[in-house]
């Protein structure tokens, strides 16, 4: 006679929406327990009751049995009362309440499953741009509140059919509550439109239409997931320099989309390691070595003319698998079937959402829009990041689509912070108890849209998660829009504000994600942050205590001027005529000055501001130093996106050079101490006036640059203490540093550290903030 036992258990993390009380109900029945499973505010509450070993082996049985998309980060069991007379296993209602602990799926690409129905004739959902299951579909996007249920979600308006129904009732179908189950006869509909809004073709009809279109040269709006992509057809160069054109984006690469990895690799080299981040779930933009020699058909120039990386990616909703596979048939054998899939946008505003909104903003850029009737509830960009080379991890540009909102886990619960963010590569933190939830992707703060869009993540995420900020932090800079609206949230809700030191907060967010809480030193390589002092800094080693929030500025690269403040942050040559100034040189030597033809007189305005000190702010900024290497070695005077002088003097290296690495030594009797990186420039511009090839210069520079931070940190780290190494900001995202130095400082026997889960970029600085707001309570 077996003895009778009930456990209870709590499953906390990803686990609704996603697969998860089918699975418990399976498993229940091949065990013979009884007991019930609900979705609840505090997580999935499981009753199990049978024999004592059948019940008390259940929770290992369902950690090892977990479906797809399901992550738990706790699973509290408790021995309760039994209960003689149950005689099944159920599968409970939900209910709602404040304080859940379920962590929201990220939207998630088709799975294997759904893509073999999806080319299935026979299928009842043959070719339908909207098929999914409890293992794939859209999460975030579609959802308005938690529970993750049908009413809560923007499928709300599409009653299933009986034969759905029947599917999202069953607990052993794959689509057992997969809340956005639908089909031909009862979900979405897309249809083809032109800008004014008339209808074209619908169904099926409209993706055959919208493939010809593209195989015509036409550039189309495509409602996805998150937003909208403009789409045209990448082999086509006259489509692509008219897409840059309409939408204002002159030099900035452009992503595409292939229809499978066959495809893609006709294009580009990818190791195992890249194949898996372009397999995955989360389907990032990854970026990729073009091959330089395929045979037969090429893609445009226009895409990435300055990278020798191609941003690609592979289709990640059934809408996509759909329009690829109906572009192929249209282009046929002799051309590509790849896609360029970038924004739905103007530059610099956000990603367009809803129809009416895109026919609008729209309208100039595309000469088709293909629509359908599934609302987006948020916005959400695709997701962008490079395998590293030498550790494969993976290194994000851009986290939003398939990451968000995942949380990054830390070491400390307390009081629920909001980060606010930086103005540049925006996001928003909210922590609730020992978990930070980043938000996707929001933009440049530099406009109304985009600063609206920012607000609506707030309201966005403070409702899916149901928390009340007990803290704001923001950044020191009194003129970010995300420090005054910092501001004024504390003004309207009575809620306390700080505010954290940018380079500060980027050595915290790598500290973070890393959970490392012990006193650390930072290099923080960035573009620009206020600092204590009130000058431009970004090229910093900071000694930071997150323990406590304590900081100190231990080193800085030597400071030079930035002549015209934030205009010298578009204009290398600016920074090229600074850096000159600070070696004594003011006039033309031996060799000519590129800029002098070009800008004459905008070069005498800067002369003139260099010598009177005029609206010259103080900068030790890394990214300024490569601008002005880049803008003297001629690569770049005035840049048409972020970094794009980077990453014209990264990719202008002669890898193969065995050139010795520029000297760049640590001044350590300054207080504090420098990095000399005015003698770096100075080895610059003299192989650059005796005519020595620039990717031999721009090599010597790289690796120098690398071995004086090396340098610079062993001597820090001897003189603290710490042998801890935390590496962040924009200029991390430089592939040789981010490869190279954490080398360098690993040989000279400290331990760098790099960010795991979020970008270095800016995008970071939100957690940064959100972990001094703990730190702070």
């Amino acid at each position: 006679m077996h003895f009778l036992t009930r456990h209870r258990l709590v499953a906390t993390g990803q686990v609704q929406g996603v697969g998860f009380r089918p699975t418990v109900y399976k498993l229940a029945l091949e065990a013979g327990l009884t007991g019930f499973v609900r979705n609840a505010p505090e997580g999935v509450l499981i009753e199990v009751q049978g024999p004592d070993f059948a019940a008390s082996s259940f929770s290992d049985r369902l950690r090892q049995s977990l479906p797809p998309l399901a992550r738990i980060t706790a699973l509290e069991t408790e021995r309760i009362a039994p209960q003689p007379e149950e005689a099944d296993f159920r599968i409970l209602q939900s209910t709602a309440g404040e304080g859940h602990q379920v962590l929201i799926s990220p939207d998630t690409a088709t799975c294997e499953d759904c893509l073999r129905e999806l080319f299935d004739p026979r299928d009842r959902r043959y070719r339908y741009p909207f098929i999914n299951c409890t293992n794939c579909g859209p999460r975030l996007t579609i959802t308005r509140s938690i529970p993750y249920d049908r009413p809560m979600t923007s499928m709300a308006c599409f009653p299933q059919c009986p034969d759905c129904l029947r599917e999202y009732e069953d607990p052993l179908d794959r689509r057992f509550h997969a809340q956005p189950n639908c089909c031909p006869a009862c979900g979405p509909r897309v249809w083809l439109s032109s800008p004014s809004g008339e209808r074209l073709a619908e169904g099926g009809s409209a993706m055959s239409a919208a493939a010809a279109a593209l195989a015509a040269g036409k550039i189309l709006a495509v409602k996805g997931l998150g937003g909208f992509h403009l789409v045209c057809d990448a082999g086509d160069d006259a489509a692509v320099a008219e897409l840059r054109r309409r939408k204002q984006r002159w030099e900035k690469p452009l992503a595409v989309v292939a229809p499978d990895l066959e495809t893609a690799l006709r294009v580009v080299e990818a190791d195992p390691a890249e194949r898996e981040f372009l397999l995955s779930a989360q389907r990032p933009i990854v970026l990729l070595p073009r091959l330089t020699s395929a045979a037969g058909p090429t893609l445009s120039k226009h895409l990435a003319p300055d990278t020798d990386r191609l941003g690609l990616m592979l289709p990640y909703t059934p809408l996509h698998h759909v329009l690829l596979d109906a572009f192929r048939e249209a282009v046929g054998a002799k051309r590509l079937s790849i896609l360029v899939a970038t924004s739905g946008n103007l530059s610099s505003e956000p990603i367009a959402l809803g129809n009416r909104e895109a026919l609008e903003r729209l309208a100039p850029l595309a000469d088709l829009f293909l629509l359908h009737d599934r609302d987006i509830l948020i916005r959400c960009d695709d997701s962008v990041l490079r395998v590293n080379g030498k550790t494969k991890r993976p290194e994000l540009f851009r986290r939003a689509r398939g990451y968000t909102p995942s949380p990054i886990f830390l070491n400390r619960g307390g009081p629920c912070v909001l980060g606010l963010g930086p103005e540049l590569k925006a996001t928003i933190c909210l922590t609730k108890g020992d978990q930070a939830f980043i938000s996707q992707h929001v933009g440049d703060l530099t406009n109304l849209e985009t600063y609206a869009f920012y607000q609506d993540t707030i309201r966005h995420m403070r409702t899916i998660l149901r928390v009340q900020p007990e803290l704001l932090v923001a950044d020191q800079h009194p003129d970010y829009m995300s420090t005054g609206h910092g501001k004024d949230l504390s003004e309207q809700q009575g809620v306390p504000l700080a505010q954290v030191q940018h380079h500060v907060a980027h050595i915290l967010a790598v500290l973070a994600e890393n959970r490392h809480e012990e006193p650390s030193l930072g290099l923080a390589l960035d573009g620009a942050g206020l600092g204590t002092n009130r000058t431009i800094w970004g090229g910093e080693a900071l000694l930071v205590d997150p323990r406590n929030g304590e900081f100190s500025r231990a080193a800085h690269f030597t400071p030079v001027v930035q002549p015209g403040g934030e205009a010298a942050a578009r204009e290398p040559w600016r920074m090229a005529r600074s850096y000159l100034w600070s070696i004594g040189i003011t006039a033309p030597e031996n060799r000519p000055w590129p800029w002098l033809v070009e800008h004459a007189q905008a070069d005498a305005f800067v002369g003139t501001m260099l010598l009177k000190g005029i609206n010259c702010p103080t900068t030790t900024s890394c990214g300024r130093l490569f601008d002005a290497v880049a803008g003297l070695l001629g690569l770049k005077h005035v840049m048409a996106y972020e970094g794009q002088a980077a990453i014209l003097l990264e990719r202008a290296q002669h890898l193969d050079d065995q050139s010795a690495p520029y000297a760049c030594p640590v001044l350590a009797d300054c207080d504090p101490v420098q990095l000399d990186t005015l003698l770096l420039f100075r080895q610059v511009h003299a192989d650059w006036e005796a005519g020595k090839p620039v990717g031999t210069i721009s090599r010597r520079f790289h690796l120098g640059l690398i071995r004086g931070l090396a340098e610079l940190a062993a001597l820090l780290a001897e003189q603290s203490g710490t042998r801890t190494v935390g590496l962040s900001g924009g200029v991390m995202q430089n592939a040789t540093l981010s490869t190279l130095l954490p080398q360098a400082l690993s040989r000279r026997g400290l331990t760098p550290l790099t960010h795991a889960h979020l970008p270095p970029n800016d995008a970071c600085i939100s957690l940064g903030q959100a972990i001094y707001g703990k730190i702070l309570s």
